[in-house]
């Protein structure tokens, strides 16, 4: 029976999934690229449907269908097909965002999610980085970035999401710590750079 720490590692796991973070990071950028109104929260639904919805649809779709063994990805051979799959679909958002004349900052942080996509399907071909902490760092990284240095109360995010990750031995230590490393290197570079 598990006890109370799996249990909230468990609960921690599927609150720090990379498809609720990056909803609420996308709805929230889109928010403030709109200026605090609903046009930015429409912009952010845009972005979200493709930066986060759609790619979950096709992985809950391949573990229903049996390609899949969980919606985590937890078997690092079956990753990179979704990861190309989230990689097209962010990169059509990005596209259709641009053209229809999105916020900025929305766009930069689509780019950040398409560049950090890259890094994880050639990551995940040998190595199972963590790509909860590597999302987890990186919306810190952006948020701080966004609405100023009172955002780096958020820090605890990708500690207790990698923490989660090693409790489920779904990662090891080090597959946490560069995960984290990586994403919130690639968030500060291209989102930093293009907003």
């Amino acid at each position: 029976m598990p006890g109370p720490g799996l249990r909230a590692a468990r609960l921690i796991t599927e609150l720090t999934a990379p498809a609720v973070l990056v909803t609420v990071l996308t709805m929230l950028v889109g928010w403030f690229g709109g200026n605090g109104g609903a046009h930015g929260l429409a912009w952010g639904l845009l972005a979200t449907v493709f930066a986060s919805g759609i790619p979950f649809a096709y992985i809950v779709g391949g573990v229903r269908r049996g390609r899949l063994t969980d919606h985590h990805v937890g078997v690092r051979e079956q990753r990179r097909t979704p990861l190309l799959f989230g990689l097209a679909s962010a990169a059509v958002g990005w596209a259709l965002l641009a053209a229809f004349g999105a916020p900025r900052p929305l766009l930069a942080l689509v780019a950040a999610g398409v560049v950090g996509l890259v890094v994880a399907v050639t990551v995940s071909h040998w190595w199972k980085m963590s790509i909860h902490t590597a999302v987890a760092a990186g919306a810190v990284v952006v948020l701080v970035l966004t609405f100023g240095p009172p955002l780096l109360a958020a820090v605890p995010v990708p500690v207790f999401a990698g923490w989660s990750r090693v409790r489920l031995r779904a990662h090891t230590l080090p597959q946490v710590l560069i995960g984290g490393t990586v994403g919130g290197l690639v968030a500060g570079a291209v989102y930093g750079a293009l907003t």
